[in-house]
């Protein structure tokens, strides 16, 4: 990181980092938000669901989409597809997504997030909600 030289070069720097905590922080009414959860179990973050949580966050920010909230959860219990990736839109079932790459979470972005156009990657859910 350079060093900052300006009082308005700290300001331009405090808002562009305000925008990705934003992104994770939001809890009022959540159920009317698109939430994005990553698993990030230890099998999730070796597999690079760190990364994939920064290119979520990076992409939402592209594409302008506020209404979101990005955060972690421990274990989803899908070792073999890591990363995995729950998405809830609003008034929707939860889509849990395996093996979340950069390129996929641009298709889940655009097609799925955007247009509710299911993408492949699903994984099936294995159980009945009591």
């Amino acid at each position: 990181m350079s060093k900052i030289k300006s009082l308005e070069e700290l300001k331009n720097l405090r808002a562009k980092l305000q925008e990705k905590v934003d992104i994770r922080e939001k809890g009022d009414k959540i159920e009317e938000l698109i939430q994005v959860r990553i698993a990030m179990a230890t099998c999730g973050i070796a597999a690079g669901a760190k990364q994939t949580m920064e290119d979520f966050i990076t992409k939402m920010n592209e594409e302008g989409i506020k209404n979101v909230v990005v955060t972690q959860t421990g274990c989803m219990g899908y070792c073999h597809s890591e990363p995995t990736v729950e998405i809830t839109l609003p008034n929707k079932e939860p889509v849990v997504y395996g093996n979340v790459n950069k390129s996929k979470v641009d298709e889940i972005v655009t097609k799925y997030i955007k247009n509710g156009e299911l993408v492949d990657g699903i994984i099936p859910v294995a159980y009945e909600t009591i």
